[in-house]
C-alpha cells in the first residue's frame, strides 16, 4: 500500500511511541437553505466534498489534529444541504523524525479521524431528511502530496 511510508523506521520504531489519547467531534454545521422547496424538487443530487486538516502542537509530545469535512448537495440549481463536521484527536507523538512527524500529521493520524467524520456527517444528513450519505474512502497520502507540490510551486515531482 502507498500509504506505508508513515510508519517509522526500524531504528526509530524501539522509541517511538504514536498514540491517539481522545477522538472527538470538535464542531458541527447543517443547514438546509432551501427547505421545504427542496423536498418538493425531482432529486438529482449533485454532492460536492471538500477536506481540510489541521495540525497544532499542544506540547509535552501532544497534538490535536483537526479534520474538517464538508459535504455541499446541490439538486438542480438549489442547495439541498451543507452538513460539516470538525472531527478532531489529540494524539501523543514522541521519538519520531521530523520528516515522519509531518507524515503522522498529515496522513496518518486524518486517515484514523475520517471514519468518525464521515458517521456524523451521515447522522447529519439522515437528521435532516435527506437520502443515506455514502463517502467513498480518501487517500490522504494523495492529498498531502498534492499539497506538497502546490508548495513547492507547482513541481509535482516528488
Amino acid at each position: 500500500m502507498a500509504e506505508s511510508d508513515t510508519q517509522p523506521s526500524s531504528a526509530e520504531e524501539n522509541n517511538a511511541v504514536l498514540q491517539p489519547k481522545r477522538i472527538y467531534v470538535k464542531d458541527v454545521s447543517f443547514e438546509t437553505p432551501n427547505s421545504p422547496e427542496i423536498f418538493k424538487k425531482q432529486w438529482e443530487p449533485a454532492l460536492g466534498i471538500d477536506i481540510g486538516q489541521k495540525a497544532v502542537e499542544l506540547g509535552d509530545d501532544f497534538y490535536e489534529v483537526t479534520l474538517t469535512l464538508t459535504a455541499t448537495m446541490k439538486c438542480a440549481d438549489s442547495t439541498a444541504y451543507l452538513a460539516e463536521v470538525q472531527q478532531a484527536g489529540i494524539f501523543l507523538i514522541k521519538g519520531i523524525s521530523e520528516d515522519k512527524l509531518l507524515h503522522i500529521l498529515n496522513i496518518y493520524c486524518p486517515r484514523m479521524l475520517y471514519p468518525y467524520a464521515c458517521s456524523a456527517a451521515t447522522e447529519l444528513v439522515a437528521r435532516g431528511g435527506f437520502p443515506q450519505l455514502l463517502l467513498a474512502p480518501v487517500s490522504f497520502d494523495a492529498i498531502y502530496r498534492q499539497r506538497q507540490a502546490e508548495a513547492r510551486g507547482g513541481d509535482n515531482n516528488a
